[in-house]
């Protein structure tokens, strides 16, 4: 196999979890592993062009299963339920393997000599997020009000009713405020390995009075945890991979405008105004790009996973720079 000779740069490259279930009726593990194929060939594609790449994504769904398959289990006797730092643990190999398979296969397709390989990472947060005062995040099944109250009574729980269809335990979802596998994750890069790292935004760990790292119940935004992996390694790009080609201001409006370049300011004003960006969805994507910029960064650029070769010439996608 033939590695390209040229070097482009470093790029993060941030990818859903939604991503790797393409809808509601194809949500196996298979089904999982062929959509992850899907967007591994367009990142194959930038590599092959010159560009050192670590791969992020994100876990959602996958760790609503875990905990599913978790409660149930714990139904029966001699088995227990697993702690939500280990859950995100567990989804990060199991979608660390299912990328850097892809990955490697596509690899020989294309006379790539590369290797890659999936870095477990902690993102630390702070014990005095506010977050951790009002969490909101809902995560795992669904349970009746009852069994609800004494999940809150005996474990702690917070917990939600959601939307009419029945009760959730919620967490806290705080910011990403450090990398912990940071030098392990540059040095690959810097060898010209493809890293697979921070799944899920990372498994949120808090730091004690001797330094010393604990696992704590929460939820980091991936985007976020992607840009701060960004400005610690030196990335020249952050590429946020999502379901829709560009951004738009106005979302689903008659007057909708799709956007092909944003300045940082223009960025800022347009997240401010809460007239475009959804929060649960396009809101933290800008953010996180905002993030970036500001801490460093030269460009950004959001777009979706068939489109990051041509977003990278500058074709297509929206892209954010300071000027």
């Amino acid at each position: 196999m033939a590695n390209s000779q040229r070097r482009e740069g470093v790029a993060v490259v941030a990818i859903g979890g939604n991503s790797l279930i393409s809808d509601s009726q194809h949500r196996t593990v298979e089904d999982q592993y062929a959509a992850a194929g899907a967007t591994t060939e367009h990142i194959a594609r930038m590599i092959a062009n010159g560009w050192d790449v670590a791969v992020t994504h994100g876990n959602g769904p996958q760790v609503g299963f875990i905990l599913q398959r978790s409660e149930i289990a714990a139904k029966v006797e001699g088995m227990h339920e697993i702690p939500l730092d280990v859950c995100g643990a567990d989804s990060q190999g199991a979608i660390g393997y299912a990328l850097q398979q892809n990955l490697y296969n596509t690899f020989r397709e294309l006379g790539i000599d590369k290797t890659v390989g999936t870095v477990v990472t902690q993102t630390e947060v702070s014990a005095d997020d506010p977050a951790f005062k009002n969490p909101a995040k809902p995560i795992g099944g669904f349970m009746t009000r009852e069994e609800a109250e004494e999940r809150r009574a005996r474990d702690g729980w917070r917990v939600i009713e959601d939307a009419g269809r029945g009760w959730r335990r919620v967490v806290p979802s705080p910011k990403p405020i450090r990398i912990v596998e940071e030098e392990a994750i540059k040095t690959l890069i810097n060898s010209g390995m493809t890293v697979i790292t921070v799944g899920g935004g990372g498994i949120p760990v808090v730091a004690d009075e001797s330094g010393r790292l604990h696992g704590v119940a929460a939820v980091i935004d991936k985007d976020l945890a992607s840009a701060l992996l960004a400005n610690s390694i030196g990335a020249d790009v952050l590429i946020i991979s999502t379901s829709v080609e560009k951004v738009a201001l106005k979302w689903g409006d008659p007057d909708q405008e799709w956007v092909d370049h944003m300045t940082l300011e223009q960025a800022k004003e347009y997240l401010a105004s809460g007239a475009h960006f959804a929060k649960g969805s396009m809101a933290p994507k800008v953010q996180a790009i905002i993030n970036f910029v500001e801490g460093g960064g030269e460009r950004a650029i959001i777009t979706n996973p068939a489109n990051i070769e041509r977003a990278l010439s500058g074709e297509t996608g929206t892209h954010v720079s300071k000027t």
